[in-house]
C-alpha cells in the first residue's frame, strides 16, 4: 500500500487543495475516472454557457425588428455549435491533467476510486491501494433519474449527454422544473426545437422568491408546451418516437417527441466511492455531512463542494477549497467558512439571479421582507427624479 500526506478524491475544485499542498512540499495523490477540471468545466458551467450564448444570439437576432433592424436566420450549423464549445473544454480537461502529471509531489491515479477501510482507497486499473493520514473528498455529484415505468426501455439523455448532441432534435420532451431544464430548454428552443416541459409542481425555479417563480413560469408557458402539476405514469419507444403520459389536475395527456431529457436533480457520488467504509457520516440524501471548517465526523478527512450539498456552484466548491488549504496548512487558525450571500444565477431567457435569502426563508426566520418606507425628507430628490426618468 503507497502511502501519500494528501488523497484527493475529484479534480474540480479540489485541484486548488492539492496544488497548494504539493507546493508546501507534501505528496498528493488525485484520484479522477474522467476528465480533469471537473463538473463544471467538463459537463456543466462553462460548456452550457457556451452553448446557451448561441441561444441569446438567435433570440437577439429575432428580436431585432424591435430595434428598428431587420434581420433574419438563414441556417443553424449544429455540430459547429456543439463543436465549437467543447474543442475548447476537452483541450482545457486535456491540459489541467497534463499539468498535474508533471507537477512536483503529485501523483495521478486515473480510474474509479473506492474506499476500502478507514483511510485506504483502491483505484481502478491499479494494483497497488493507496492511503493518506489525510483525505479530501470533493468528488461531486450526478444526474439523478426517477424510477418511471418504462424508462429502462426508453433512450433518453441526461444534462451531460444533451450537451454533446451530434444532431438537433426536432421535438424534445424536459421532465423536471429546476436550473438545468429551465436553461437546457432555452438553449434548445431559441434553436428552433419543439421544446415541452414536464413538471411535477405548478411553479419552476422553485428555488427562488415565489413571485419571480410565478413570473419566470408565465414566461415560460408563452415560449414552449408546459405540462405542470404533472406525474409521469409512463414512457415508451417505438418506431423513433418516445411518449410520455401523464395525469395533471385537468386529466390525462400524451406527449410525443424524439427525444427525452430526463433533468430531475443530482446526487452525491457518495455510493460510488463506498464512502461509508470510511466511517463518515452522510445525511438521508447521501451528503456528507461536515462541520464549519469543511472537516467530517472522521479526523483528517474532509469533504468539499457538491458532494456537501450546501451548494451546489462551482464559485461555491472554490470558496471552500481556499479555506481547506488555509486549515490544512495552518492547523491552528481554525477559520469557519463564510458563506454570507451566495450568489446564484440561472443563465435561461429571462435570467434569473439572486443573492442571500428568498423572501420566503427570510418570512420563515422571522426577518422584516420589506423595507421601512422611505419618508420624504429622507428620499433624495436626485433618487426621485432617477426613479421618474426610469419609469
Amino acid at each position: 500500500m503507497r502511502k501519500f500526506d494528501l488523497i484527493v478524491i475529484g479534480s474540480g475544485s479540489g485541484l486548488e487543495v492539492s496544488a497548494d499542498v504539493s507546493d508546501a512540499g507534501q505528496s498528493v495523490a488525485i484520484v479522477e475516472e474522467g476528465p480533469f477540471g471537473g463538473t463544471c468545466l467538463n459537463r456543466g458551467c462553462i460548456p452550457s454557457k457556451m452553448l446557451i450564448h448561441c441561444a441569446d444570439v438567435m433570440q437577439t437576432i429575432q428580436n431585432a425588428a424591435a430595434f428598428g433592424i431587420q434581420a433574419k436566420v438563414e441556417s443553424i450549423d449544429w455540430q459547429f455549435i456543439v463543436n465549437r464549445a467543447f474543442e475548447e473544454v476537452d483541450a482545457d480537461a486535456a491540459m489541467i491533467e497534463r499539468g498535474n502529471r508533471n507537477a512536483e509531489n503529485v501523483e495521478v491515479f486515473k480510474g474509479r476510486g473506492r474506499f476500502t477501510g478507514p483511510k485506504s482507497m483502491a483505484v481502478q486499473g491499479y494494483d497497488e491501494e493507496i492511503t493518506a493520514d489525510t483525505i479530501l473528498i470533493a468528488a461531486g455529484t450526478r444526474p439523478w433519474v426517477p424510477d418511471i415505468p418504462g424508462l429502462d426501455q426508453t433512450p433518453y439523455i441526461i444534462s451531460d449527454e444533451a450537451l454533446r448532441l451530434p444532431e438537433q432534435p426536432k421535438r424534445l420532451t424536459v421532465i423536471g422544473g429546476g436550473y438545468i431544464a429551465a436553461e437546457l430548454a432555452h438553449f434548445f428552443g431559441a434553436l428552433g426545437t419543439e421544446v415541452t416541459i414536464i413538471h411535477r409542481r405548478d411553479l419552476m425555479l422553485r428555488e427562488e422568491d415565489t413571485d419571480v417563480s410565478r413570473r419566470f413560469t408565465e414566461v415560460y408557458q408563452r415560449r414552449f408546451n408546459m405540462v405542470l402539476d404533472a406525474k409521469v405514469e409512463g414512457v415508451s419507444h417505438q418506431n423513433g418516437e418516445i411518449t410520455v403520459e401523464v395525469t395533471t389536475p385537468d386529466g390525462a395527456q400524451t406527449i410525443k417527441s424524439d427525444t427525452l431529457l430526463m433533468a430531475t436533480g443530482r446526487v452525491p457520488n457518495t455510493d460510488i466511492l463506498e464512502v461509508a467504509k470510511t466511517g463518515v457520516e452522510v445525511n438521508d440524501r447521501g451528503y456528507i455531512g461536515t462541520d464549519e471548517y469543511l472537516q467530517t465526523n472522521v479526523p483528517g478527512i474532509w469533504a468539499l463542494g457538491d458532494i456537501v450539498g450546501r451548494y451546489l456552484l462551482k464559485h461555491s466548491s472554490n470558496l471552500e477549497a481556499s479555506y481547506a488549504s488555509n486549515k490544512m496548512l495552518n492547523p491552528e487558525n481554525q477559520v469557519a467558512v463564510d458563506y454570507h450571500a451566495m450568489p446564484h444565477a440561472v443563465f435561461a431567457s429571462p435570467q434569473v439571479a439572486s443573492v442571500g435569502m428568498t423572501e420566503q426563508e427570510a418570512e420563515g426566520r422571522g426577518r422584516p421582507t420589506s423595507p421601512p418606507p422611505m419618508t420624504t425628507r429622507t428620499r433624495p430628490t436626485a433618487l426621485r427624479s432617477k426613479t421618474k426618468t426610469a419609469s
